[in-house]
């Protein structure tokens, strides 16, 4: 059992939420693996509910109604961290890092957390903390 505080990507909480995906079993079974909460970060939540409405358009309420439930919280507000992300999306801009995988890094940063529910594969090339590896969940 993982203990509360893992970093939660998007994918995931879009499988979880969505029974027709084909990463729909795998998520239950990780979010069942950890103790919420879970931290990530605004652009993990605007990825999901973007991705939930093409699902269904009920999809963003579910993905919000997940975090005043307190599956997830948020980890940090980008408006502190302009800089550092601008770095990292210059560090990494030879791969397809999204915001929310800055934002990522970065709260990996922050809370010292190497912990990560993801399923996107960029993870295991990321660093955090210049050469801290994450620990793909």
């Amino acid at each position: 059992m993982n203990a509360a505080g893992v970093l939660l990507d998007t994918g995931p909480l879009v499988a979880l939420l969505s029974e027709n995906d084909a990463a729909h079993a795998r998520a239950e079974r990780l979010f069942a693996e950890c103790v919420p909460p879970f931290r990530c970060c605004e652009a993990v939540v605007a990825e999901a509910c973007f991705l939930m409405r093409k699902v269904d358009p009920a999809g963003p309420v579910e993905v919000i109604e997940l975090g005043r439930k307190g599956l997830y919280n948020l980890a940090m507000s980008l408006d502190e961290h302009w800089t550092n992300i601008e770095l990292l999306l210059k560090k990494y801009a030879d791969r397809p890092t999204s915001l929310a995988d800055a934002c990522l890094i970065r709260c990996a940063e922050i809370h010292h957390e190497a912990r990560i529910l993801t399923f996107d594969a960029d993870f295991a090339v990321y660093r955090w903390a210049r050469r801290k590896k994450f620990e793909l969940l």
